[in-house]
């Protein structure tokens, strides 16, 4: 009985209120909301470029900005070194991924700081300053980054890359274009990297052989030699001080820096 009371009051409030909805909406409708100005900011030439447009670049290459940074640094030849120490060493996951990222990353920011501070002094912050325009800031802020990479590049990758594009040789190093410099970089930090990595597995493979023969002239055959042969390299790593070793070889083994 209650219920069919509260269905009964419900009902005559809709009632009454649909009126009201029927007035109002013809009030709504005739009134109308002021425009938004069609806004522009930006020109590509003589074509200017809307606001979404210009977001949808900026958030593309605000993407793009750190997978670049990585590649046209020291940063590829760190990683690989740190990650095949950590390998030959056996220690599986020991340092984890995110300690080596950071210990490369740090690493990084202190080798390329130099060239860095030469490109804002001789170039972004001049166009702050309103003393050159961004052509000319672009031109001076990037030649330290290319001289830089030029420092690492080999010959033998530049002209492989140089082949790729369809050119034959280069007058000097400011006509090198800059794609075939980037891939020529990446490719050269790459054989640089696996360099030295070899050179770092060496001690570490001769430990593994000198148990690896013990344990089979004992007649331990059943027993694993990187179980063995583990605690060895820890500490022979550690006595050497190894990673202040590996960081300072590193830092050294750049160009121009």
């Amino acid at each position: 009985m209650h219920c069919r009371r509260l269905l009964l009051i419900i009902t005559v409030l809709l009632l009454a209120g649909m009126p009201m909805l029927a007035i109002a909406a013809p009030a709504a409708a005739g009134a109308q909301l002021p425009a938004l100005p069609d806004v522009t900011v930006g020109q590509i030439g003589d074509n200017p470029i809307s606001v979404p447009l210009q977001t949808l670049l900026l958030m593309t290459g605000i993407t793009l900005l750190p997978s670049l940074l990585l590649v046209m640094t020291c940063f590829t030849r760190i990683i690989i070194v740190m990650a095949l120490l950590r390998q030959a060493m056996g220690t599986g996951q020991t340092p984890s991924n995110q300690i080596l990222v950071g210990l490369s990353l740090f690493l990084t920011a202190m080798i390329m700081m130099p060239v860095w501070q030469k490109a804002w002094d001789a170039g972004f912050a001049p166009y702050l300053n309103g003393e050159i325009d961004f052509r000319s800031a672009w031109d001076l802020g990037t030649a330290p980054l290319r001289a830089f990479m030029l420092a690492q590049v080999r010959e033998t990758d530049l002209m492989t890359f140089a082949g790729l594009a369809g050119h034959d040789t280069y007058a000097s190093p400011e006509a090198v274009p800059f794609p075939v410099l980037a891939a020529s970089f990446v490719t050269s930090e790459l054989k640089t990297a696996f360099e030295i990595g070899f050179l770092i597995f060496i001690p570490f493979v001769i430990i593994d052989l000198v148990v690896a023969s013990v344990l089979m002239s004992m007649g331990m055959m059943m027993l694993s030699p990187m179980l063995i042969s583990a605690p060895f390299k820890i500490l022979l790593f550690v006595l050497v001080d190894g990673w202040v070793l590996t960081v300072g070889t590193l830092a050294a083994s750049f160009n121009g820096v």
